[in-house]
């Protein structure tokens, strides 16, 4: 008990760390882009007719004239206590916002995740297992033609051949056009997050499934493996009695880890959906100089990351009972 007590400590301390260290970093980025705040929500049209007081209240409004050092300081104390500002575009909450989007985000996220580590698991245990033969072939022939290929140009051929061309799935949004929320059903919504999802599914494959084969083929090479051999073990039998155990650490890891290469897929991905999530609110944070909804959603983000990897270490001692076993020694 006092070993997870432990334990929790650095992790939350780190995290904590991790939050501000990632802020920090989102703050001074925000703030060194060239983009004018007044010019790009309000354009030079507008500003040429408005009057000196009216532009300086708009720069208040904007926070063009407050000093960098009490803009972030001023935030930062806010969000310790709970209160992460109001956005300057959408004129809401930061946190209202980030749950509505997140909402949307959550079920297409997951799904993505938990469908990209089933597939790449499987996959690489069976190139593994069958290293040198076709299934290996077409297996490494797909992950590496996956890994190359840009996220937003899968969206687009996605989008182009099963929305466009065949007319299955909706070109976007996550709910039909002119329906009202209360009418939407879970079938219509689940029909919209299909092809946005499986977008972000295929492209977080290649990365789980090649270095699963890499792993499996050491098993495979590996003393006990030629003894189970030698006993007349079968193939499915040595994969599932000896593969699976061994390459399911490594699995949970890039499993876990790969949960922030989905979330930043998902900026791409959604913008080509037209999908109102968490990525969408992202860039037009971005482009729009909101900087209380882009700190807001960076360190959501990162806490989600950060999370993963907490939940990875403590599924290892779930998976392998020597580092349970070990843990309670220490």
């Amino acid at each position: 008990m006092k070993h997870r007590l432990q334990f929790a400590g650095k992790k939350l301390l780190r995290m904590a760390l991790l939050l501000l260290g990632v802020s920090l970093a989102a703050f001074l980025l925000m703030s060194a882009s060239p983009l004018d705040p007044l010019q790009t929500n309000v354009g030079q049209a507008a500003l040429g007719s408005m009057s000196q007081e009216q532009i300086a209240q708009l720069e208040d409004y904007w926070g063009v004239n407050t000093p960098l050092a009490e803009r972030y300081l001023g935030w930062l104390f806010s969000a310790l206590q709970g209160d992460f500002g109001t956005s300057l575009l959408y004129r809401q909450p930061v946190l209202q916002i980030i749950g509505e989007r997140l909402a949307n985000s959550l079920g297409l996220l997951l799904f993505a995740w938990v469908l990209s580590g089933i597939l790449g698991l499987t996959l690489g245990v069976l190139a593994g297992a069958l290293r040198g033969r076709w299934p290996d072939k077409l297996v490494r022939g797909w992950c590496l033609l996956i890994s190359s290929t840009p996220t937003f140009w899968l969206a687009l051929l996605l989008l182009t051949v099963f929305a466009v061309w065949l007319g299955w799935f909706p070109s976007g949004l996550s709910v039909p056009i002119g329906v009202e929320a209360d009418s939407v059903t879970a079938l219509e919504r689940l029909r919209h997050a299909v092809l946005p999802a499986l977008t972000l599914s295929i492209t977080g494959v290649s990365n789980i499934a090649l270095h699963t084969r890499e792993k499996m083929v050491d098993v495979m090479e590996s003393d006990y493996v030629l003894f189970a051999r030698a006993r007349g073990e079968s193939l499915p039998a040595i994969v599932l009695r000896h593969g699976l155990r061994n390459v399911a650490l490594p699995a949970i890891t890039l499993q876990f880890a790969s949960v922030s290469e989905i979330i930043g897929g998902s900026v791409l991905v959604e913008q080509v959906f037209s999908y109102p999530g968490l990525g969408q609110a992202a860039v037009t944070a971005g482009l729009g100089s909101d900087m209380p909804l882009l700190l807001g959603i960076t360190v959501l983000t990162a806490a989600i990351v950060f999370g993963g990897n907490v939940a990875a270490d403590l599924l290892y001692g779930v998976v392998d009972p020597k580092i349970r076993r070990g843990a309670a020694k220490a």
